[in-house]
């Protein structure tokens, strides 16, 4: 249990906290190293690629033995500058395959986005048109309970349009 604890703390910093430093540290620079920037890129890609695969197998490989070192080795090998694993995962195995369905993904996530679009249209339309009926049930609500208007008021009422009418009709002349 000790154990698994430290792996984990040395998994996020090992593989999350000190790359992300590093990648800080390449864009940071006056002029960035394009190498480097796509070295950190690639590796982003491939830590990515690899939560999310941990996030869907999770109860079948987290039971193994060694797991969680496992992991920490292969991220140690993924940005050690002597063994460039990044580099060769990146492109021995992850190009190659994103590469040859690249069309396939491009139009799956543009008829996402599109579906996403018109399911938040459908709902924000929906939405104004219930908080509009409400709003308008409420103003009926807050109409029904005023008091009402005295016979004086509206008197006095007439009594300023006529006035008003009559300085407009001065004015015109």
């Amino acid at each position: 249990m000790m154990g698994s604890l430290i792996t984990r703390a040395l998994i996020m910093v090992v593989g999350y906290v000190y790359p992300a430093y590093k990648c800080f540290k390449c864009v940071e620079m006056n002029r960035p190293d394009i190498d480097q920037l796509r070295f950190w890129c690639q590796y982003w890609i491939i830590i990515a690629i690899v939560t999310v695969l941990e996030r869907l197998g999770d109860t079948f490989v987290s039971w193994l033995p060694l797991y969680s070192e496992a992991k920490l080795a292969f991220i140690i090998y993924l940005w050690c500058p002597k063994t460039l694993g990044t580099t060769y995962v990146y492109s021995s195995f992850l190009r190659p395959l994103v590469a040859s369905h690249e069309g396939d993904i491009d139009r799956h996530l543009s008829e996402l986005s599109t579906r996403a679009m018109d399911i938040l249209a459908h709902y924000w339309q929906n939405g104004s048109v219930y908080a509009q009926s409400k709003f308008m049930e409420i103003l009926r609500y807050v109409a029904s309970q005023a008091p009402p208007a005295r016979t004086e008021q509206g008197q006095g009422m007439q009594q300023v349009n006529d006035n008003m009418k009559g300085w407009f009709a001065k004015s015109a002349d």
